[in-house]
Order: structure tokens, then sequence, then C-alpha cells
């Protein structure tokens, strides 16, 4: 048993200056499609207000996740890209700024969240999971983009794209004839934490 705290983390809207540190991030990460640093500049310029980063005790950018409300689904939050440092003991970090997301969101009216993820990583898929069951959202999962969308000369094979998609789950059918019950709850109707 280890006497030293557990580490803490802040989360926060990221800005321009975290482009460098996210950059690397995503580079080292060895999966994720590697942007230019100005792209992660305009991103967060543009769409801070959709994504956060996380920092440790030092300040230090040690996780962050890129998102944006969908325009021709307003009800939508789509998070593109994320990772977490993995030199950094940070176990639920992934997860907790995933509800940072969510819960930023819901005040503007989002009610679903989509990602994407390769077949392969499962981690991923699990955190995702967990996610939406401590909101109680359903997850529904179908092939966004395949292997074929993707130039055929890019220097790897790119996998294709899972699309998870988590709404509010909708209620138990009932006997009793009636109004069906709206199944757009916020993404906050149920986030015990």
């Amino acid at each position: 048993m280890s006497d030293s705290p557990a580490p803490r983390f802040t989360l926060r809207a990221p800005r321009p200056t975290d482009a460098p540190a996210v950059w690397r991030l995503v580079r080292d990460s060895e999966i994720l499609d590697t942007n230019s640093t100005y792209y992660y500049n305009l991103w967060f310029r543009d769409f801070a207000g959709t994504s956060v980063v996380a920092t440790d005790e030092t300040g230090r950018l040690v996780g962050f996740v890129t998102a944006y409300v969908r325009p021709r689904s307003p009800d939508t939050l789509m998070a593109w890209q994320s990772a977490v440092d993995p030199q950094v003991n940070a176990p639920g970090l992934a997860v907790r700024m995933m509800h940072e997301l969510a819960d930023r969101a819901a005040e503007h009216g989002v009610t679903s969240l989509e990602t994407t993820i390769n077949p392969g990583n499962r981690a991923v898929a699990l955190m995702l999971r967990k996610f939406a069951q401590e909101r109680g959202l359903d997850v529904h999962t179908e092939t966004l983009f395949a292997t074929e969308d993707f130039p055929a000369d890019e220097p790897h094979a790119h996998p294709p794209e899972v699309l998870y998609r988590m709404t509010p789950a909708l209620p138990a059918p009932t006997r009793t004839p009636g109004p069906t019950p709206a199944a757009s709850a916020p993404l906050t109707a149920a986030s015990p934490r």
C-alpha cells in the first residue's frame, strides 16, 4: 500500500497554447491520426467550449478530448480524438473527461454523444461502455467508415471506424395505452459519479 496521495488533475477548456502538447500526445499514441499542430491551434480557438484538457498538479497537460456539436444534429456531441499520457498513473481520467464534456454539452441541449473507434481498440470500447452505464445511456454501434472509405495509398491501411452512439435509455415498455415517453432526456439525466 502506497502512502503517496493519488494524483490530482484539473479539467479545463483547451487554449491554442495547448496545441503542441496535444500534438505530442497524439503522435506518441501511435494509434491516433496525427494532425498538424496548426490544426490543434485552430481547433482550440474555435471548439474550446466542446473540448477538454487535463493537467496535473504541475500544470503539465496529460490528457485531452476534442469534440464538436454536429451542425446538422445540434443535439449530438461528436467526440473526435482523445488520449491520456500512458506514462501517467491516471485511472478513470478518460471517463472523467467524457463526463466533463457531457455535463457542459447538456447545458446547451445536447442529449446524445457519438464517437468512433477502430474495432481493435478494446480499452476505449470498455471505457465508453463504462461512461454510458454511469450516465444511463444506451450504446448503439455501426460501421461509420469502412477501410475502403480511406485512401489506399496511405502509409498504413486505415482500419474501419465504428460509430458508438450513446443516447438516453428508453424506459421499459408498459402495457397501459398512452403517449410514448420522449427519449430526449439530457445527458445529465443520470450521471452518478
